[in-house]
């Protein structure tokens, strides 16, 4: 036990001073202020760098010069990065496929993605010093594309909450606010991004963690669906859990590079590089003129209200649909408290071992995922003691049938709820317009639907104690396995979204998430809205994203991000 504890001290400290001496090292350009040409390049899209390359008119290096130096700026406010490859990524810039589709663009890494030579360790102490023997599938992929990989970004260890931080690496601040979450687990990703040190980069998503990051930092980002984007190659921290399926995803920090990300990597044939990927080639999707559009908004997952803030903001957007001849409706649909129930059962089947086989003795965790683990090992007739002390003492059937259901499943267990998995999809399936399915809703169903990322904007750290129960309104759209993207709305307003007096909460997890709401003290953080399609409809949920963000734009109300 002490000897595993020393060793994680040692990797520890080994991993952070290679990254200060990484940095330290470069060449003295990439500690330099940034100059008019960089603040050019970094102001440019994607389309606009990728074109300039192409022509010769741009450097793929001095492009990663103007990136890698907002990179660090950010790193140095936020502590965004784990991985530094900039020096590696000189020669990569060098020989960067000039012709391809993302011609001499730097893209960021989320710490798991493979980069054959260098560690994919999670935030585990254990994994620290074991580098990838293989560039992934989509490392290939997007080297190919002509883009240029350069540094990788901060996650929790487990890659299960809505919080990044782990003893390797540190804890990862919020973009707009010092003290409060960036998200999880792509939080280095959407720090990145909101700050302009990148303008594309990978994350994936098992429970909402691109879309919480993208809520949380304000950015944009599309969950793919299962077998719809590359994931061959990289490290998991629960390899072989399929019961919810996660995605490799693309971030940006803008609605338009989102588009062309997504369509310069089905340019490249994902396919040919991934056994896995679905050989479907990106569609081009017209949204209908011929009648109004219906929108199916999920109001509230009947476990944690929006916030005023989140409300506002989904507000916003809906009133704008409004207006301009769309129809909104209520969203009829199966209890997302069920799937919430279907969904932490499947993910955490295993009682959380796999998870936790590469913690080391004393290794801090997650503040949620401590609690979670520690539920999971407690006996099974305790479980059930504290779910009926909190059903009929308490009087709260919300937490407590999720409480009755959390521990480790047996095989049988197991198929069973992939069988209810399988009905409440086919139950969910009924809500589309163009269901055909006994049971459908025919005209009266939906062509999206629409609903907050979370409950409330970026929390402060150590919020996850109680903030992982409260995913449900990502987490259900993992389970389905639905296309879904978060864009950014608004900002809070410390006055508008003040709490009203008259709010009392309907269980634990809704009362343990309010304690951490405070409008005055969260103003300036922004606030997203989720847009979601059928599985494999991601070219769709982008053209919703991209109304969404059109109409806003004409109303005068369109987002702004953070200066670069």
């Amino acid at each position: 036990m002490v000897f595993s504890y020393l060793s994680h001290r040692r990797a520890c400290r080994d991993k952070q001073r290679e990254r200060a001496e990484r940095i330290a090292s470069l060449p003295p350009i990439y500690h330099e202020p940034l100059t008019s040409q960089d603040k050019d390049i970094l102001s440019r899209s994607v389309s606009s760098l990728v074109a300039g390359v192409q022509t010769s008119s741009l450097s793929p290096s001095n492009i990663l010069v103007a990136f890698s130096k907002k990179a660090l700026q950010a790193h140095a406010q936020t502590n965004c990065l784990t991985e530094v490859m900039i020096a590696s990524a000189e020669n990569w810039a060098a020989s960067a496929n000039r012709s391809g589709p993302l011609a001499g663009v730097p893209v960021s890494l989320k710490d798991l993605v493979g980069v054959k030579g260098w560690d994919s360790s999670m935030g585990y102490s254990a994994l620290v010093g074991k580098p990838m023997a293989a560039d992934g599938a989509l490392v290939r992929l997007l080297r190919d594309a002509g883009a240029v990989p350069y540094v990788k970004t901060n996650v929790p260890m487990t890659m299960l909450s809505l919080e990044s931080t782990n003893d390797v690496f540190g804890s990862t601040d919020n973009p707009h606010k010092k003290g409060y979450s960036s998200g999880g687990s792509s939080a280095g990703e959407a720090v990145l991004l909101a700050l302009g040190g990148a303008r594309l980069g990978i994350g994936t998503d098992v429970a909402g963690s691109v879309r919480a990051p993208a809520h949380y930092s304000g950015v944009y980002s599309i969950k793919a669906s299962m077998y719809r984007f590359l994931k061959q190659g990289s490290a998991s921290s629960m390899p072989g859990q399929e019961g919810i399926p996660a995605t490799h995803s693309p971030m940006t920090r803008t609605l338009e590079d989102l588009e062309t990300f997504w369509r310069a990597v089905f340019q490249m044939k994902p396919w040919n590089y991934d056994y896995s990927v679905l050989r479907i080639p990106w569609r081009e999707v017209k949204l209908p003129e011929d009648r109004p559009i219906r929108w199916g908004v999920l109001w509230d997952d009947g476990v944690v209200a929006p916030s005023p803030a989140c409300a506002r903001a989904l507000k916003m957007v809906t009133a704008l649909l409004e207006r301009n001849g769309h129809e909104v409706v209520s969203l009829k649909c199966p209890s997302p408290y069920e799937g919430l129930q279907i969904a932490s059962q499947l993910l955490l089947a295993d009682g959380g071992k796999t998870a936790s086989k590469n913690h080391h003795t004393f290794e801090s965790n997650d503040a949620g995922m401590t609690s979670a683990f520690r539920g999971l090992r407690l006996p099974y007739f305790v479980i059930k003691l504290y779910a009926w002390y909190y059903r009929y003492i308490r009087r709260d059937p919300i937490y407590a049938g999720l409480i009755d259901v959390f521990y480790e499943k047996t095989v049988p267990e197991f198929y069973a709820l992939i069988a209810r998995r399988e009905d409440y999809r086919s139950r969910w399936f009924k809500v589309w317009r163009d269901a055909e399915v006994e049971g459908r809703q025919g005209d009266q169903g939906v062509d999206f639907i629409l609903t907050v990322p979370n409950g409330l904007p970026a929390v402060p750290h150590g919020g996850m104690r109680h903030g992982w129960k409260a995913c449900g309104y990502t987490f259900l759209f993992n389970l389905l396995d639905y296309s879904a993207g978060v864009m950014p709305i608004t900002h809070v307003d410390g006055t508008v979204d003040a709490l009203p007096h008259t709010f009392r909460p309907r269980n634990a997890i809704e009362r343990a998430n309010y304690r951490m709401y405070d409008a005055k003290a969260m103003d300036g953080l922004p606030i997203g809205v989720q847009v979601i399609g059928r599985r494999m409809e991601e070219e769709h949920v982008l053209e919703g994203m991209k109304l969404i963000e059109r109409l806003m734009k004409e109303a005068g109300a369109g987002y702004v991000g953070l200066p670069l």
